[in-house]
């Protein structure tokens, strides 16, 4: 392609594909721009998630959703949705009604495009299914870096909370969030979310007392220069992480990505990973890092 044809060109280009179709989801104004900077468009999102929905499916099918949802792209207004309403295909996705609304969750690829076409940029999970709500199965460790810290300090508390779980016999999984962090997370024998916060926050207490100048387990503001805000607070019912290999509403369309334990020292940022070069990686990988989750069966003891 001549250097001098645009951006814009391109993205027109694009959208005269012989079809705007992915799988059974009719998508409309596939050419519309989700992130500028990065050139990614509407089509752009849905052939991603095509592209990386065998990584992705065993994280998401018959899990709770939450959406970040930016209709006219990045630039444009941003709504974080809980719930299902206007603007998606409803038909694609499986609604569980629940206190009046009716919780977002997919079945396959064709719901996950059908939140593409309803301007989702980033998708979130409850740390339980769809089908018992009231227990939690995930566990998760958001790791957030306060000023004056970088990702290497980052790495340095995950791999911390991943010692203190190794010493209760909890095997743990990791993954970059596409923003600032790491989170941790622990697949686990469905236990009560009472149980399950009071658990993280244990976890994270511990480690403010043992390094209070490292670490906090309260997000004060006040403190947060060179700290980390080890984050339990996403381990409650309705509470949310960012999924796996969910796109973020960012600059640069970063993606969270799972990675194995001895990648981190290798990994430069939590948003190195994007759109355009995550088939990259997945390319070259000889295992799925978190291919074993979901074999991994066990009982949350308990932490002093």
């Amino acid at each position: 392609m001549d250097a001098r044809t645009s951006s814009a060109t391109r993205r027109a280009a694009r959208g005269k594909r012989a079809s705007a179709m992915a799988g059974a989801v009719k998508l409309t104004h596939p050419d519309r721009v989700y992130w500028a900077d990065a050139d990614v468009t509407k089509q752009d999102l849905a052939d991603y998630y095509g592209k990386v929905w065998k990584w992705m499916r065993p994280h998401v099918v018959g899990r709770a959703m939450a959406l970040v949802r930016c209709p006219e792209g990045i630039s444009g207004q941003c709504f974080f949705q809980k719930h299902a309403q206007a603007g998606i295909p409803t038909e694609f996705l499986h609604l569980v009604p629940e206190k009046g609304d009716k919780i977002i969750s997919i079945d396959d690829l064709d719901g996950l495009v059908a939140l593409v076409q309803g301007g989702a940029l980033e998708i979130h999970l409850r740390g339980s299914t769809i089908d018992d709500r009231e227990h939690a199965d995930r566990l998760v460790f958001d790791l957030d870096p306060g000023p004056g810290l970088d990702f290497g300090d980052v790495v340095e508390g995950a791999r911390e909370v991943r010692a203190r779980l190794k010493r209760v016999k909890l095997k743990s999984f990791v993954k970059t969030t596409g923003g600032k962090g790491l989170h941790v997370v622990v697949p686990l024998k469905p236990v009560p979310w009472a149980v399950a916060k009071d658990f993280t926050y244990k976890v994270a207490l511990s480690m403010e007392k043992d390094d209070p100048k490292r670490y906090l387990a309260t997000a004060t503001k006040a403190r947060r220069n060179n700290r980390i805000f080890v984050d339990y607070l996403r381990n409650s019912r309705e509470a949310t992480a960012i999924a796996p290999y969910s796109t973020r509403a960012r600059t640069g369309a970063p993606v969270a990505v799972p990675v194995d334990w001895s990648e981190l020292g290798s990994l430069k940022s939590a948003n190195q990973y994007t759109v355009l070069n995550v088939m990259q990686r997945l390319s070259k990988l000889r295992k799925d890092p978190w291919a074993s989750m979901a074999r991994v069966k066990q009982a949350l003891p308990k932490f002093r």
